[in-house]
């Protein structure tokens, strides 16, 4: 089956829903529509009894660089019908197992969503970055919350406000991912994974990861809240648009004359 053009394929197979990013050109770099794409994959995928895990991936050589921004500055997300706010509910209560399996970039979006998987296997050439800041703009996907949580204030710092690029070995210290591989063996494992949870109980399985983030779903719904209030004014502001026009004339942005 495919979406958005063919951007987003998703395939069943042995129980498990696949979903790929398929824009190579632009190393995966998410549109609006992809962002629908991915939504109702996912949205297959709960009301589909024959699914049992999800597995979402890109290629051997590439996650997903982040969000597309010229296609972000032509439609902002700042309505409750724009795709990026409809994804990111349903990625954080997606039911269902979902197993991640990431090599090349994965910024911003690209790592964060790894936060609401719940395995995720990384090549050894993936490169991790969240320049949410470089950019203007500030965290999302309830990052804001989780990543204090899973890596301590100060760490969260580091990737946060100094946007400090990590790899592979780093995101496997640090609990964002479960393990490393060489990158084209890296789908395999995420997919082996991925049988093995379709294989189990799956009520079992889907009442434990709901106990699992009970505690604090609702904080973290009202996270992604906040998040996506303040990311769609400074979207509309003008640090962000000094980083994008610095960003497409490939300089670095210059905010020394703002407050």
């Amino acid at each position: 089956m495919a979406n958005s053009d063919s951007l987003i394929l998703s395939d069943l197979s042995d129980r498990i829903l696949t979903i790929r990013l398929n824009r190579p050109a632009k190393k995966n770099a998410l549109t609006l529509a992809m962002y629908a794409g991915i939504t109702a994959a996912l949205n297959r995928a709960s009301a589909d009894d024959e699914v049992r895990a999800v597995l979402i991936t890109g290629s051997a050589e590439c996650f997903t660089a982040g969000n597309d921004l010229m296609d972000f500055l032509n439609s902002p997300p700042t309505s409750p019908d724009s795709p990026v706010v409809q994804f990111l509910p349903t990625l954080r209560a997606f039911a269902k197992p979902l197993v991640a399996a990431v090599c090349g970039v994965a910024i911003g979006i690209g790592t964060t969503l790894l936060l609401h998987c719940d395995l995720a296997y990384a090549g050894t050439n993936a490169r991790f970055h969240l320049p949410f800041v470089d950019l203007g703009l500030v965290p999302e996907a309830g990052s804001s919350l989780l990543l204090p949580q899973l890596l301590g204030q100060r760490k969260a710092a580091e990737l946060l406000m100094l946007a400090e690029p990590f790899g592979a070995e780093q995101a496997v210290a640090m609990g964002f991912v479960n393990g490393v591989f060489e990158p084209e063996e890296v789908e395999n494992v995420a997919r082996s994974k991925a049988l093995l949870l379709a294989s189990k109980a799956p009520t079992a399985l889907r009442e434990t990861k709901r106990l699992m983030k009970a505690a604090q779903a609702d904080l973290v719904a009202s996270t992604m809240d906040a998040e996506l209030a303040v990311f769609g004014a400074q979207l509309q502001g003008p640090e962000a648009a000094e980083a994008l026009q610095a960003f497409f004339e490939k300089r670095k942005p210059d905010f020394s004359q703002m407050v």
